[in-house]
């Protein structure tokens, strides 16, 4: 018996022996080269980084994996007790692999053998986060050892709730889910506190297999797997037998997702996304899971696209019709002709339809739906034809002018004509896709903050944003600065320039420059606030002579306007180049007093920890966090911003632009019918338009070109094209708000002069206005005319001839 007894024994050592030199032998053959684990200790896994307007709505959404990351603190615990039964019911008590569940696995697959029952796994939660971060997915006993040695490692140095974390994060469960949270979404439209309990156990039968359980493919294996989890959930006394059954009495029901809601404003995210681009690098925007507050104002988004688009439609259809997208043979399968036509990526809001017959009154169209329309001949007068230089030709009598049977063409619904009288239904007038482009961007003057930008009239066709990318001649709309530096060197809005030819020579080899005005005329001596309002080149060539070209090239780089503006004298009209976020963000420090103030779209951006890594506004405001409020004063936040320019200088500025409105170039702004300032901007021979004006707290830019210049045709300039754009946006913006008057700093006073000489008005004269004076300039009569001299000693004038 002793013997026996000695002999099992020497046997299990020899076996114990044998045992954990294989280990030490598994050991040393497969964990020498396995990856570094520790490199989980640092991992996140990717998230997607969320951008929101102002108010708070979404904007954009950048991910490579739609993931949203719980902290494992966050978790509801029923969602961890339905994983951990279906997945490893020994999490907590195991130390990486669970040894009697791979034995019992092992005798369950011996007894399987021959049957249709599939394969019992037995890897743990640990194994599963080993196999998922830091090996491939290929079946074999080498990676199985590998994924051992490494679960043991992993739990000597992770938390099991770190462990847990990771993996409810990281797993794929189908339906484009990474994590559980994006799972709950996706299934149900639900938050993970939200899931009932039915709903918890069906996504805890997904890590293994989301296809084989999809609830509307395999609806009865979906079912009977996530009852087997409620049956292990009350085995291991997660919940009650009667929770388990009302569960299971539960159908399976998926619920589509709602749709999230975007604040559209195209131009305005992709300028972020770059932003974000370059600040952090692509992996941190589409991985980092930033939070990213914008400036965007979603209402005056809207505005601005609708403005922008409606003005170059106007400005299209006075320039003529170019002809139908394209041509069909008609017969019994037009429609299908015409679906098969590709559609303008810039269509928008338009419809393409096919001419089907013409006739003396109109012509009938059919949609690549089937339906059909008319367009009366009402609707086809402005299409002229298109003639080079944006020129038309004759004036259409008949459709069939316009007009031919299978033409494809764009159209749009109308309910009434240019008159009122309300159309039949099923009428259609004739539309066409601008070639124009346009861009505008409005600001907070006082912060630099953009609350709307509109690059293009259609980002879909083009994603080049003309408020930021785009650098043109701003024309006019650059001579404020001009007339600012006059300011500050001593010169008074009453000063009086004269307006007559002038000549300029150039020296040897080199032409005379003759700037002329817009008008080809002259009008002898002026006061400055004219040479504004009225847009003189003239007197603006001989005030830049003589305050100087490098004063002005200065002010033009302290205002952000030009950084290395050539000493050039055609500079003083507007021939350098910027771009129309600069030049607004310019005047903007005209209307906030003459500081310095720099245009962002990000108010503040937080990593995935809610940490503030970025914010706009850096001032310290000690008492801003006060717990509540007990009727103490209200925080005063310091004046950081640096000043570029006097805030009666400043003033004066506004003022004299306020007559632009009022009396200028800019009397269609009238229309607004509040306080409104600001320059129309045009270059020679008409290849650019510009409006930049403002309120008293919000500064507005328009810009109109085509991509690769061209005049803008006859008559066109920036009062017609550009003008009515910035008109009808601020018409909107401030409608139902008061009428705020611009600010005037103490240092100025307000004298009666004649509006037109300057001179200080006697009792009773007409054309009598307030001027702004800093005290000790108001006018004495006896003020000489700038006349400037016809010679230059600085560089060439020589530039595009004259801008107005």
């Amino acid at each position: 018996m002793l013997k026996a007894i000695a002999a099992f024994f020497g046997l299990l050592l020899v076996l114990a022996v044998v045992g954990a030199g294989g280990v030490v032998y598994i050991f040393y053959r497969f964990g020498g080269d396995l990856p570094e684990y520790s490199q989980l200790a640092d991992y996140q896994p990717p998230v997607m980084t969320r951008v929101h307007a102002g108010d708070g709505r979404l904007l954009a959404e950048y991910a490579v994996e739609k993931r949203i990351f719980v902290p494992i603190r966050a978790i509801p615990r029923r969602v961890i007790n339905a994983f951990l039964a279906a997945e490893d019911k020994n999490f907590y008590r195991h130390l990486g692999v669970d040894f009697l569940g791979v034995i019992r696995a092992a005798v369950t697959n011996i007894k399987n053998l021959g049957s249709s029952r599939r394969m019992v796994g037995a890897s743990t939660i640990t194994q599963q986060v080993a196999k998922n971060f830091l090996l491939s997915n290929e079946l074999s006993f080498d990676r199985k050892f590998k994924e051992a040695i490494l679960a043991f490692r992993i739990e000597r140095a992770f938390s099991k709730d770190r462990i847990l974390e990771l993996y409810l994060n990281e797993i794929y469960l189908g339906f484009g889910s990474y994590g559980i949270a994006a799972a709950a979404l996706n299934y149900f439209n639900k938050s993970l506190h939200e899931l009932s309990l039915a709903e918890t156990a069906y996504l805890a039968i997904l890590p293994k297999a989301p296809t084989n359980y999809h609830p509307r493919k395999h609806p009865r294996a979906a079912r009977a797997r996530r009852d087997w989890v409620l049956d292990r959930m009350v085995e291991e006394k997660f919940i009650t037998a009667s929770e388990a059954a009302r569960a299971k009495a539960t159908p399976l029901l998926v619920r589509q997702r709602s749709k999230t809601e975007f604040v559209t404003a195209d131009y305005f995210a992709e300028e972020v996304r770059r932003e974000l681009s370059s600040r952090y690098g692509d992996d941190q925007l589409y991985k980092g899971g930033l939070s990213v507050r914008t400036t965007l104002d979603p209402r005056l988004q809207d505005i601005a696209d609708r403005v922008v688009r409606n003005g170059l439609e106007a400005y299209d259809r006075r320039h003529g019709w170019r002809g139908p997208l394209a041509a069909i043979e008609l017969g019994p399968g037009w429609p299908g002709q015409l679906s098969a036509v590709e559609e303008p990526p810039a269509l928008g809001r338009f419809k393409m339809a096919a001419v089907l017959k013409v006739d003396d009154t109109g012509a009938r169209i059919g949609l690549a739906d089937g339906g059909m329309g008319r367009i009366p001949l009402a609707e086809l007068t402005w299409a002229r034809p298109w003639k080079e230089n944006q020129r038309v030709g004759p004036k259409v009598k008949k459709p069939s002018d316009v007009l031919s049977p299978g033409d494809v063409i764009a159209v749009e619904p109308v309910e009434a004509d240019g008159k009122g009288v309300a159309y039949a239904d099923g009428t259609y007038g004739l539309r066409q896709i601008p070639q124009l482009e346009g861009a505008l961007v409005a600001l907070d003057p006082h912060t630099g903050r953009i609350l709307a930008m509109t690059g293009g009239y259609s980002f879909k066709e083009s994603e080049f944003n003309r408020v930021t990318q785009a650098k043109r001649q701003p024309g006019s709309a650059f001579k404020p600065f001009v007339y600012l530096t006059a300011l500050d060197s001593g010169f008074t809005p009453s000063t009086l320039i004269l307006d007559a030819p002038f000549v300029i020579d150039q020296g040897p080899g080199l032409p005379k420059w003759r700037p002329a005005n817009y008008t080809k005329k002259f009008y002898g001596p002026s006061t400055m606030r004219l040479g504004v309002e009225k847009s003189r080149n003239l007197m603006t060539v001989r005030l830049a002579q003589t305050v100087g070209m490098k004063k002005i090239a200065e002010y033009a780089r302290r205002f952000g306007i030009d950084e290395d503006m050539s000493p050039n004298l055609s500079m003083a009209l507007g021939s350098g180049e910027t771009t129309l976020l600069d030049l607004t963000t310019a005047y903007a420090m005209l209307v906030n007093g003459g500081r310095k103030i720099t245009p962002t779209m990000i108010d503040r951006i937080q990593d995935r920890q809610g940490r503030t890594v970025f914010r706009h506004d850096t001032r310290a405001c000690e008492n801003c966090a006060a717990d509540a409020w007990n009727n103490q004063a209200v925080p005063e936040l310091p004046d950081t911003r640096k000043a570029v320019t006097t805030p009666a200088s400043a003033y004066q500025i506004v003022s004299i632009l306020q007559g632009v409105v009022e009396r200028g170039t800019g009397r269609r702004i009238k229309a607004v019918g509040k306080p409104v300032a600001g320059k129309t901007g045009t270059t020679n021979k008409a290849n650019d338009a510009w409006f930049i004006g403002f309120t008293p707290d919000l500064a507005v830019g328009v810009y109109a070109g085509f991509d690769s210049p061209r005049t803008l045709g006859p008559r066109e300039q920036g009062a017609s094209v550009a003008a009515p754009i910035f008109r009808d946006f601020l018409i909107e913006t401030l409608e139902g708000k008061p009428a705020i008057p611009f600010r005037i700093p103490p240092e100025i006073r307000l004298v009666r002069v004649n509006a037109v000489t300057g001179r200080l008005a006697r009792p009773g004269e007409r054309g009598v206005i307030l001027e702004a004076f800093k005290p000790g300039t108001e006018p004495t009569g006896e003020e000489e005319v700038l006349e400037g001299i016809s010679s230059w000693g600085g560089a060439p004038a020589t530039g595009t001839g004259g801008l107005y």
